[in-house]
């Protein structure tokens, strides 16, 4: 399909905040987004003209942000008024086999309707994780490095394991704790490739506090549902998508061009629109 055919809706309610950025990234990448309010999916509470179908977009991404004021826990509220609005809308999508991702509160809420690490077949269901307080008990912003595990994600395969990224972070609750015992679970993701992302230093040795800005178990920085589609991630790869956001542009040959986030988000889209 061609890129600018590909339609892309970035879900909002009150509190998400890098939705713009998210949406300026995948414009410049060529493909068509469009900032979505839940009500227009739900199609309650809004003129006819602007209602809006889950099946007529071949992609679906919840940005970051701090969705109804993260009030109950992060990405609580917004994953049950997910799963009211267009929950059997959102299953047939996932087992479509077409792309969901979410992006630091977008994770809590992927999290929260049960899609990460998630069951076959793209069932929603209670949580099997949660993304709790950071180690540190305070928010945590700054540049941070991970690399990609070699797991099932389809957009990065043929990249080589370890291939780092430097993603900007800035979450209060990004510590993935996963239900029952925790070691054991962790074990079993990694086995079904389902790790995205680890934390890493920036020589790419195990991350420690500050690298590992949350105190994930395992380092880990995403996840993938078992079939691969839907991925969930702690840093925002749209707010390290130009050169001019790195952090050491000004001593590394200036502001032109792109960063990291553009390689990561370019694998994604050339995938959704392959198999569009």
């Amino acid at each position: 399909m061609p890129r600018d055919r590909l339609h892309v809706a970035l879900v909002s309610i009150e509190g998400t905040n890098n939705d713009e950025e998210l949406f300026v990234a995948l414009k410049a990448l060529g493909t068509s987004p469009e900032i979505v309010h839940l009500k227009q999916l739900a199609g309650k509470d809004v003129v006819a003209e602007k209602v809006r179908r889950l099946a007529d977009y071949e992609m679906l991404l919840f940005p970051g942000g701090f969705s109804a004021g993260d009030y109950v826990r992060a990405g609580a509220i917004l994953a049950a008024r997910t799963r009211a609005a267009i929950g059997p809308e959102l299953e047939e999508f996932v087992r479509a086999g077409k792309i969901v991702g979410g992006i630091c509160n977008g994770f809590q809420v992927l999290t929260e309707l049960g899609l990460l690490p998630g069951r076959a077949g793209g069932r929603l269901g209670s949580p099997e994780a949660a993304l709790m307080t950071n180690d540190s008990g305070r928010y945590e912003c700054r540049p941070t490095f991970l690399a990609w595990t070699g797991g099932r994600f389809p957009p990065l395969q043929g990249v080589p394991e370890g291939r780092r990224y430097l993603f900007p972070s800035g979450h209060s609750e990004g510590k993935l704790v996963l239900a029952g015992e925790p070691g054991a679970r962790l074990r079993e993701l990694e086995a079904n490739g389902q790790v995205l992302f680890r934390w890493v230093s920036p020589d790419g040795s195990p991350a420690v506090y500050p690298w590992n800005p949350n105190g994930s178990e395992g380092n880990v920085a995403g996840l993938t549902n078992p079939e691969g589609n839907v991925f969930g991630l702690m840093p925002h790869p749209e707010r390290g998508f130009f050169r001019a956001q790195a952090p050491d542009w000004t001593r590394q040959g200036g502001a032109e061009g792109f960063g990291d986030g553009h390689a990561f988000l370019e694998a994604v889209v050339g995938y959704a629109s392959r198999r569009a």
